[in-house]
């Protein structure tokens, strides 16, 4: 963002899309894996939170840092979040579908006759479940909870600062499953690292309520897309919501997959 870039006067930097031999990368989602790094890199810095894109492991043992911003894109995720579970519980993106497709010749009659397909249900009173609760998980918590949502909510390395953020209506879940059985809404907010990839799975999906929703905003490892849509097509799983699409998702009934739009606002990237 130009606003970031403004606090690096011409004067004592030189910023270049591109060199052989950059003092200091900035980097949003461009894969850095299997780059080159030139002796002369001094500093990573990940314009956003998570960092699986990043080598951080082979720049630490270099003496390179790599710094992010936690938090800078929190409330833009978090309204997707809410967004996600909107078109889940009114059936919206079915439903667009629908009308897209209508023959314009006696339309209100078809209309009025095809709505009843799309029917869905509100927000109040249904379970959100919600494994992880950094900044982002505790503002969709707080909002959930705003809608008239109950919030159960799971993470076993949740932070002072995370804790007191909380919300006290959140109630503590003692593992996943625990959430994965009670919500009528799940959604994840993890990091991917090895313990989260495919954190939920074959094993763990069948203990969704029948018709759960399930929201992926954390990664696309966190989630095992085959499992989603064997779920789905068991009816175990009404609806999948994720911002990571993969050749498996797309098209299939059932899920609904946006273009990683979780950081995608002017604002998140001038925070950023």
């Amino acid at each position: 963002a130009q606003v970031g870039l403004k606090r690096l006067p011409a004067e004592r930097f030189e910023v270049v899309k591109e060199s052989d031999s950059p003092d200091v990368i900035l980097v949003r989602s461009q894969d850095m894996h299997g780059m080159k790094f030139d002796a002369n890199l001094k500093a990573v810095g990940r314009a956003g939170a998570g960092v699986n894109n990043i080598p951080v492991a082979e720049l630490s043992k270099r003496g390179v840092p790599v710094f992010n911003a936690p938090g800078a894109n929190a409330n833009a995720v978090k309204e997707l979040v809410v967004a996600g579970m909107l078109i889940a519980a009114r059936n919206l993106a079915p439903a667009l579908e629908f009308v897209r497709n209508l023959d314009k010749n006696d339309l209100e009659k078809k209309v009025e006759a095809g709505k009843k397909a799309y029917a869905g249900v509100e927000l109040p009173g249904h379970v959100l479940g919600v494994i992880g609760l950094g900044k982002i998980g505790s503002l969709v918590a707080d909002a959930a909870i705003r809608l008239g949502m109950d919030v159960l909510g799971y993470d076993p390395e949740i932070t002072v600062d995370a804790a007191w953020s909380l919300p006290s209506q959140v109630r503590k879940a003692h593992s996943i499953d625990e959430v994965l059985k009670a919500g009528d809404f799940v959604t994840l907010h993890v990091p991917l690292v090895d313990k989260t990839r495919n954190l939920v799975n074959a094993k763990n999906i069948g203990q969704m309520k029948p018709g759960a929703v399930l929201l992926n905003f954390s990664r696309d490892g966190v989630v095992d897309d085959e499992a989603v849509l064997k779920a789905l097509a068991a009816k175990r799983l009404r609806c999948y919501v994720t911002d990571f699409p993969s050749a498996e998702l797309i098209g299939q009934p059932g899920v609904v997959a946006l273009p990683h739009l979780g950081a995608s606002t002017s604002e998140a990237e001038d925070n950023c």
